[in-house]
């Protein structure tokens, strides 16, 4: 998709300037950003709001009721301390090892599920992709 190049440029100068010293949790963010542009037939938003937030949203190509399927949000109310904070619609995903946190009406009105990583964690990083494997499956009916 052309237009995910433009996004994908814009990220890429993002994950540039971000400062040195947390080079962990930029990893895992890499991370997500590299699975979620590989699955088939999604478009990628990414809003940049420094000082806030800067947030990629994957769409399904099939999705027509809600924009997203996933909101992964690197927080920059500290750009030497930023974390990320990854959203689920709750309807679209599983949590079975109780990692997230229920937020009701929290996701563009629905209810919702985040999950808040602080420190680099690949072990986290790994189960927020088997959620975005399980919200993007849901989001492609």
């Amino acid at each position: 998709m052309n237009e995910n190049a433009a996004v994908m440029s814009e990220v890429e100068t993002f994950i540039a300037q971000w400062q040195t010293g947390n080079e962990m949790m930029r990893g895992c963010f890499e991370d997500l950003l590299l699975y979620i542009s590989d699955l088939d037939n999604v478009s990628l938003t990414f809003v940049a709001r420094p000082g806030i937030s800067y947030s990629l949203r994957p769409k399904h190509i099939n999705q027509t009721e809600r924009d997203l399927f996933a909101i992964i949000d690197v927080i920059d109310d500290d750009p030497e301390e930023r974390w990320l904070s990854v959203c689920f619609y709750g309807d679209m995903i599983t949590d079975p090892d109780e990692r997230g946190e229920v937020v009701p009406g929290g996701l563009t009105g629905s209810d919702g599920y985040c999950f808040d990583m602080y420190q680099g964690d690949l072990d986290l990083t790994n189960y927020l992709k088997e959620r975005l494997r399980e919200s993007y499956r849901k989001a492609s009916r």
